[in-house]
């Protein structure tokens, strides 16, 4: 098969790549001779010292081994796994080390971000399929499921996150943005009991399901809250009384900001909920109160469908990791 490398990364890396794959998808077995380095060198159109150089990346990963007079050989078969995310977040950085830490030697994961550009999801998608033995996707929509997926083998692929469609035919751990965000913020009904409005701060161009406005307004009418959405901050002068919900991180940080400006203490003059937690909340402000799931367990469930073929259908549930902010 030819290869025309591209410049995208160095030539070792796409060679290295280009081989684990082949022992991937099985062209390569266990135990089977590689082409010589002269062959390879040649067939590519590349150094010697690029493949060797190739060579030796696959041998500190344990795919492969050499025998001096012999060449080389596959020791191991490599599992390629594309874990495609739609940004990154710190939180999508906790999935992702939970899920490779439970990973062996023989198993390399590409990492990609689709930044919920639609062109770009399914260019992806299309050059991926068939390339890899298992996939890990954030669908480009909570409420749609990409056709494009369909080109992939569903037993191999687990969707993540997003899922508010039908799924019967694939593997996914889903949070559920809508009855989680109602039964996490219940959970808290008796703090926010001494909150006067609780206010959604939810920007215009958020990628976050539009279906939780909703679930937020049901909470407020049903538990005797007034209720407002606010585009941003701007439009919402923070007021003593009132408890925020907040999606992005920088809208947290400027809450707090605003808060000290004006000599509102959270906690107790103003009340701050976060969606997803990350560490960082542990210490901003004396902590900052999250609603969320458990993303090292997603990233746990990940690796177990990985390793064992595990089918998942699960959506975890929205926790509440309480702190001074409210």
């Amino acid at each position: 098969m030819k290869k025309d490398f591209g410049q995208h990364t160095t030539k070792v890396k796409q060679l290295a790549d280009l081989i684990s794959k082949s022992i991937s998808m099985g062209t390569y077995k266990k135990g089977d001779p590689l082409p010589s380095i002269n062959q390879l060198s040649a067939e590519y159109k590349v150094s010697r010292d690029t493949v060797f150089k190739a060579f030796k990346d696959l041998q500190e990963r344990g795919a492969i081994d050499s025998t001096p007079g012999k060449g080389y050989y596959v020791t191991n078969k490599i599992v390629n796994v594309l874990l495609l995310l739609d940004q990154y977040s710190p939180f999508k950085d906790v999935l992702y080390n939970s899920f490779i830490k439970r990973l062996p030697a023989g198993y390399k994961v590409d990492l990609l971000f689709h930044q919920y550009n639609e062109r770009l999801f399914k260019t992806l998608i299309r050059e991926s399929a068939g390339r890899y033995n298992k996939y890990i996707v954030m669908n480009f929509s909570n409420e749609k499921f990409s056709d494009v997926l369909c080109k992939i083998d569903p037993n191999k692929l687990l969707l993540l996150d997003f899922g508010k469609f039908d799924k019967s035919s694939y593997s996914y751990v889903c949070q559920d943005f809508d009855d989680g965000l109602y039964n996490s913020l219940k959970l808290v009904l008796p703090i926010l009991g001494k909150y006067k409005k609780l206010v959604l701060v939810f920007p215009k161009d958020l990628m976050h399901p539009q279906s939780s406005k909703d679930y937020f307004r049901k909470f407020c009418d049903d538990n005797g809250f007034l209720c407002e959405i606010a585009d941003s901050l701007d439009e919402c002068k923070l007021q003593h009384g009132v408890a925020y919900l907040v999606i992005k991180l920088q809208d947290v940080v400027d809450i707090i900001k605003q808060s000290r400006a004006l000599s509102l203490k959270c906690g107790s003059d103003i009340g701050v909920l976060a969606y997803n937690d990350i560490p960082s909340y542990e210490v901003i402000d004396n902590g900052i109160t999250a609603l969320t799931i458990n993303w090292e367990k997603m990233g746990a469930k990940v690796a177990d469908f990985v390793l064992n073929n595990t089918k998942i259908y699960e959506y975890l549930p929205t926790e509440v990791t309480l702190r001074s902010s409210l």
